[in-house]
């Protein structure tokens, strides 16, 4: 039988490694040689999911076309977010909460897209219609990746499905859902002993805005000194990423779980196209977002619209 990957982006999120995680056993579950792989190294907050509920890190690839000749995808649809050699192989399904953009292939394909707050929720939703069992060591991921992606349900993104998928996959999973979602999140703001290079990379996206390259990588924190402290060699390390991959803006987003605000750091050549999108004056390079947390709902659409008007 031929294998199928089951990636999630680049620069992996907890949504991203247990999606995948998830839909492989669900596959398996229907009688496909399914494996997930990752892109990117395992955050502190992923490893905590992995560790507590005793499930295997996915194994770390680099290229698809060596090994198969079909992927599934999870959590993205974005070229720019996958591997490079992704118009190597077939696409045959996409499972994803985020926009579709640039997305084209040769062949049908099985593309489920909804507007919730976690490409889990919508897995769960499968198992539902599927009819089939739910492993408890899965239904915690899939927690987790919810918990991750809605900030214990306080962003925007969150939906009344995601509270119902969370409320019964806590069941299955046999967890507090409120101690031990503070306890996840927390795991995953401590970023002081992270080095210049992985703090740039966390959770970094790219992403194609108009006729612009812009990329925006997002970290939780309970507190904003731990990265405005380092923010001038954080700053050096971004303009070195914007020159290496000609990029027109890296937006760094600095998100206090706690209060629900955000801190971001604009730079490049467009920068001053936040300024524009979120009606704020960058001070250093800097701005407050009252009241933002989410990138795929309260960033990305503005910072696009924006983009997309320059003349």
């Amino acid at each position: 039988m031929t294998k199928t990957f089951v990636s999630g982006h680049k620069s992996p999120d907890t949504d991203s490694i247990c999606s995948a995680l998830v839909y492989a056993d669900l596959k398996q579950q229907l009688g496909v040689s399914a494996e997930a792989v990752r892109l990117g190294s395992i955050s502190k907050e992923t490893r905590f999911v992995l560790d507590h509920f005793q499930v295997a890190e996915p194994r770390l690839v680099e290229s698809f076309a060596p090994e198969v000749e079909q992927v599934i995808l999870v959590d993205h649809n974005e070229r720019t977010q996958c591997a490079d050699d992704i118009d190597k192989v077939q696409i045959i399904e996409v499972v994803d909460h985020h926009r579709i953009a640039n997305f084209e292939t040769a062949a049908p394909l099985y593309y489920r897209a909804e507007p919730v707050g976690c490409t889990s929720t919508i897995i769960y939703k499968i198992y539902q219609e599927k009819k089939l069992p739910i492993p408890k060591k899965m239904a915690g991921l899939m927690l987790s990746a919810i918990v991750s992606d809605t900030l214990l349900m306080k962003s925007p993104t969150c939906t009344d499905e995601d509270k119902a998928a969370l409320e019964a996959l806590a069941k299955i999973a046999e967890v507090d859902l409120q101690d031990y979602g503070m306890q996840m999140l927390k795991e995953g703001t401590d970023v002081l002993d992270k080095t210049i290079d992985e703090l740039a990379a966390n959770d970094a996206k790219e992403f194609k805005m108009g006729k612009h390259k812009v990329k925006i990588a997002q970290v939780n924190v309970i507190d904003f000194a731990d990265v405005t402290s380092r923010q001038k060699e954080l700053e050096a390390k971004l303009q070195e990423v914007i020159q290496s991959e000609q990029l027109d803006m890296f937006l760094y987003v600095v998100t206090d779980i706690l209060n629900s605000n955000s801190v971001i750091i604009a730079m490049g050549e467009f920068a001053h196209v936040a300024e524009t999108a979120f009606k704020v004056q960058l001070e250093n390079n800097s701005a407050v977002l009252e009241g933002v947390v989410s990138r795929k709902k309260q960033i990305v659409p503005v910072l696009t619209d924006a983009f997309e008007t320059l003349k």
